[in-house]
């Protein structure tokens, strides 16, 4: 499960390290998220396919994902984008998908967001209740910027999912593990950007904003990316998590 993408930075190193890794590590599944793959800001048909054709078998997203309104044919299309599943019913698109009998879930959480959505407590809770045959695999992408929030969901979840991991910050977190009952969980996976950046924006305009207070254009940052994923290994007669391993890169100059 890959973090965050973001731009063409991100894209390239995703490029570059899923085909080796997806032979290298045996991959049954890769999933990453790409709500900023289209120049930090959303998610265009064209980035979304740039990255299934690197290898990426599922696209999760978050709150950006409506940033780019080319975004809604294609959540409400066959590609395997997906938006939060805590959006109202209204909202286009959806929030699971299966994939080589996995089932993917896109969330996000609502501490500290900018949009109140729905309870991703509940929504999880009845998703996992609703389901009408168990998968190999659950996994959850939690978009969410409290790591207690994410935390939480994860513990909630405890036993009845594969892996809980968080995207949102783009800064990775050294918290891995597999909780008591078989719940892989990381605060965040990190991102697909550029290394000597802001979370993946120039440095520049970031730094004006908190020194003058003046809103500033963000733009994704140009340099050496750095590549940040879990790989979670499964017991495929549980469905539930064995392992859950830091699988980090940085591109070659």
């Amino acid at each position: 499960m890959i973090g965050d993408v973001v731009g063409r930075p991100g894209r390239r190193a995703v490029h570059q390290f899923v085909p080796a890794l997806r032979s290298e590590l045996g991959l049954d599944l890769v999933t990453a998220n790409g709500e900023n793959s289209a120049a930090g800001f959303g998610i265009t048909q064209s980035t979304a396919q740039e990255l299934l054709d690197s290898g990426v078998d599922v696209i999760t997203t978050g709150n950006h994902v409506w940033d780019q309104k080319e975004a809604i044919p294609i959540l409400d299309g066959d590609t395997p984008v997906l938006r939060p599943l805590n959006y109202p019913a209204a909202a286009p698109g959806r929030g699971t998908v299966l994939s080589n009998g996995v089932l993917v879930v896109s969330a996000q959480g609502r501490t500290f967001m900018p949009v109140q959505i729905d309870d991703p407590f509940q929504a999880m809770t009845s998703l996992i209740g609703d389901l009408p045959e168990k998968p190999t695999a659950i996994v959850v992408d939690f978009h969410a910027e409290a790591t207690s929030e994410k935390a939480a969901l994860a513990w909630h979840m405890d036993g009845k999912v594969s892996a809980v991991v968080g995207t949102h910050t783009h800064v990775a977190t050294a918290d891995q593990r597999v909780f008591p009952n078989g719940t892989a969980f990381v605060s965040d996976l990190g991102m697909c950007g550029v290394q000597d950046s802001i979370i993946g924006d120039e440095v520049g305009p970031v730094l004006r904003r908190f020194l003058t207070g003046i809103p500033a254009r963000l733009t994704v940052g140009d340099g050496i990316a750095q590549f940040n994923s879990v790989l979670i290994d499964t017991d495929d007669q549980t469905g539930l998590a064995t392992g859950i391993t830091r699988v980090d890169r940085i591109e070659t100059a």
